[in-house]
């Protein structure tokens, strides 16, 4: 049997991990800046986390959420307390396609409606609905379309209004990413989510912020959309929470009322996966990690902001666009087998998107920085 062939590789196969360094079975070492999509948020194989998933092993590593989890419980008070949202509930699943299918299941069965509103650039899945309010064509099969998915472009708050005075009583949720990070680390700006906010209580609409990549510390706060002060009913989580251990999760406000069956899965909030992202929230606190996203982010964008090629950076904390005057992949390439430094790109050609761990240390963004000066003035 072969895999089914869906991904573009790289010629490159990492065999062994530490803090923010990979190296291939060659024996070649790599800056990691990239992650994994964002989902490496203490560093590879962090002490800490490593010790307390070996520990985990020895007693129990499954069981289905037919029983008690004393772990499920710890993990919702430490998010709870770390985020600033302990009077919100925590429904756990596997991934962050998964966390935005329920959160729009969740809001549909609140208000009984069934059109969702979301926006040009989204990305929130690849399943059946998660993927139908994310706005890649070529990812959406014709059994995912719909006419109760409504786009609206992004920051564009009169053409929000014009929709939801339309459709406003028939709309279910308003599902926006607190960055968009495919998108090409587009930031909402205080405006339009205010708008957002104000217009679905006006009309009893669920507002969901999808938090899978840009939360968890990424953007300097704990959620991106905190910097802005607005109240969101559901967020949903998954990347960063679990440093590479699949986990998702939803957040969500105290006026939604639960009950058997509402929601349900087999493998989330295992004893595992709730080990792994226990210890991820331990290394945030101890080691100050939102705190160093933002300094270090910051001193990322001011050494490189005047490169040769650079047009514009959009930047949150560790969440970072670097917008060039041409597509982006040569630079990538260049950065990846010269300098043996991983990016990523998104679907703007142009944008090399930047999301180290957090822990990320100035010796390390220096060799990255040095790297892009060099690639940038050879083009």
């Amino acid at each position: 049997m072969n895999l089914f062939n869906v991904y573009p590789l790289f010629n490159i196969n990492p065999v062994k991990a530490q803090g923010s360094f990979l190296w291939d079975d060659k024996g070649e070492k790599y800056l990691d800046f990239y992650g994994g999509h964002a989902v490496i948020s203490i560093g590879h194989n962090h002490p800490h986390y490593q010790n307390q998933l070996k520990q985990q092993l020895d007693k129990i590593s499954f069981y289905s959420n037919s029983v008690q989890n004393e772990l499920q419980t710890e993990l919702a008070e430490k998010l709870g307390k770390l985020s600033g949202l302990e009077d919100y509930s925590l429904f756990l699943c596997n991934s962050g396609a998964e966390a935005n299918e329920n959160a729009l299941k969740l809001a549909s069965f609140h208000n009984g409606k069934k059109k969702v509103l979301y926006f040009s650039g989204s990305f929130h899945g690849r399943t059946s609905a998660a993927v139908s309010v994310t706005d890649n064509p070529k990812i959406v099969a014709p059994v995912n379309y719909d006419e109760r998915f409504i786009k609206s472009e992004w920051n564009n708050i009169e053409q929000l209004e014009q929709i939801f005075e339309k459709q406003g009583s028939e709309i279910s949720s308003v599902i926006i990413e607190g960055i968009q990070g495919v998108g090409g680390i587009m930031i909402p700006t205080v405006e339009f989510l205010t708008k957002i906010k104000e217009l679905c209580e006006k009309h009893d609409v669920v507002l969901i912020l999808d938090e899978v990549q840009s939360g968890y510390g990424r953007s300097g706060y704990f959620f991106a959309y905190q910097e802005f002060g607005i109240e969101a009913d559901i967020i949903t989580i998954a990347k960063g929470m679990g440093n590479g251990f699949p986990i998702g999760g939803v957040l969500i406000h105290p006026k939604f009322k639960a009950s058997n069956g509402l929601l349900g899965t087999t493998f989330g909030g295992n004893h595992l996966a709730c080990v792994a992202a226990i210890a991820v929230l331990d290394v945030m606190k101890d080691e100050n990690l939102i705190e160093n996203a933002q300094k270090m982010g910051e001193y990322i964008e001011n050494e490189i902001k005047d490169f040769q090629h650079i047009k514009t950076i959009r930047r949150k904390g560790l969440m970072m666009g670097i917008e060039l005057d041409r597509d982006c992949s040569e630079v990538r390439n260049n950065l990846l087998y010269h300098h043996r430094i991983f990016t990523g790109n998104s679907n703007d050609k142009a944008v090399l998107r930047i999301l180290p761990a957090l822990n990320i240390k100035k010796e390390e963004t220096d060799v990255f920085i040095s790297a892009l000066k060099t690639v940038l003035e050879n083009l």
